[in-house]
């Protein structure tokens, strides 16, 4: 007993104490504690702006250099059925997840195919896979690698596409392929117009260097180099920011893309079995949450039997971050629509772009500030 009322003595002295189920002392008194000053608060402080209050006072658009562009007026447009004198942002896309084989030739005839037949569906927009004409390896690449510059014969790859798109009057994002150029090799995407012209050709930027012990490891720059430019295209479906798979893993990027306008963001891209179920679709939905605007990943189909499996799970994420359309491993084409008008929807609903605290933080968009300053 003696022992107990010096222990309760103890704890009543104290200038905080707690009770909890284990201990329960009903006739322990604790002491109020006074609060601690906060400096930074003051009781003649303002009341709580609104939201378009707050982000004239921090002047947002400070926060990108040189200052974001307005998103373009999509070119994209049909009638409503509810209201015929009404127009709607939309269209379809096509995500052809490929098998790729050593047989190269085959690949350009199998991809023409699924081409062929993403327009019969009403897609208006085609995307190819990361890769799409060659097996994914070091030791490919300087064999399927193409000429892209040269065209006809040098490319067979690009030729198709050109040719393709020109017949079907479409635009294809043309996934990847191995270029060569001079004595350098390389991960390079294609857009071509409905005129079948060469609009875009985006080098893979961040090269995709990985080493996970006992699981994978992979050196692009063993082989390849790295591109030097974002590329941004203006087509008949949208102003389209362009990426190659490991492209994606950079926000800095997508936020360049936004900042110059773009209604979407197309990722060919090959995930692995490793990355693939962590965060492909993560990165996705991070990439169009944050940038409140669409993005599209093409994969190849998965094949166990490859040196490199891929993940596969082509996907079309819309501007809230929410999956609109995705598919498996397997072989297949999705069809999805896209509708721009969501854009500006979500912009309002969520208004990031009026937020930014330019006062703090900003982005520096260095090809455009280069090219203004000239």
């Amino acid at each position: 007993m003696r022992q107990w009322r010096s222990m309760r003595a103890g704890l009543t002295s104290l200038s905080s104490a707690f009770v909890t189920r284990d201990f329960y002392c009903p006739n322990l008194s604790i002491p109020k504690t006074p609060p601690i000053p906060n400096p930074n608060f003051s009781n003649n402080r303002a009341p709580i702006r609104s939201i378009s209050a707050m982000a004239t006072a921090f002047d947002s658009e400070k926060s990108r250099v040189p200052p974001a562009l307005q998103l373009p007026k999509p070119p994209v447009t049909k009638a409503s059925r509810a209201d015929p004198s009404s127009r709607l942002i939309l269209f379809k896309i096509a995500l052809c997840q490929l098998s790729v084989t050593a047989d190269k030739e085959r690949n350009i005839v199998h991809a023409r195919k699924a081409i062929e037949d993403a327009t019969g569906k009403g897609a208006q927009l085609v995307v190819l896979p990361e890769i799409w004409n060659s097996p994914y390896s070091n030791d490919s690449f300087p064999v399927y690698a193409e000429d892209i510059d040269a065209g006809s014969d040098a490319s067979p790859s690009t030729a198709m596409l050109s040719e393709a798109a020109r017949r079907l009057q479409i635009t294809i994002i043309g996934g990847s392929i191995p270029e060569c150029c001079g004595d350098r090799l390389y991960n390079t995407c294609c857009v071509f117009g409905k005129d079948g012209k060469l609009k875009a050709k985006h080098r893979k930027i961040h090269l995709f260097d990985i080493d996970i012990p006992g699981k994978i490891t992979f050196m692009e720059s063993k082989t390849l180099t790295a591109g030097e430019n974002p590329t941004i295209v203006d087509t008949d479906v949208g102003r389209i920011g362009i990426g190659i798979c490991y492209d994606i893993r950079f926000q800095e990027l997508a936020m360049v893309y936004a900042a110059r306008g773009a209604h979407l963001l197309c990722y060919p891209g090959a995930f692995n079995m490793t990355t693939g179920p962590l965060h492909w679709e993560l990165l996705q939905r991070a990439r169009a949450a944050d940038n409140q605007l669409y993005v599209a990943t093409c994969s190849p189909a998965r094949d166990t039997s490859a040196g490199y499996t891929a993940w596969g799970h082509s996907t079309l994420v819309g501007p809230f971050g929410e999956v609109l359309a995705t598919t498996e491993h397997e072989e297949t084409i999705i069809i999805a629509e896209i509708d721009y008008s969501l854009i500006e929807l979500r912009r309002t609903n969520l208004p990031l772009l009026n937020q930014r605290r330019g006062d703090l933080y900003q982005l520096v968009d260095v090809q455009r500030l280069n090219s203004d300053s000239n």
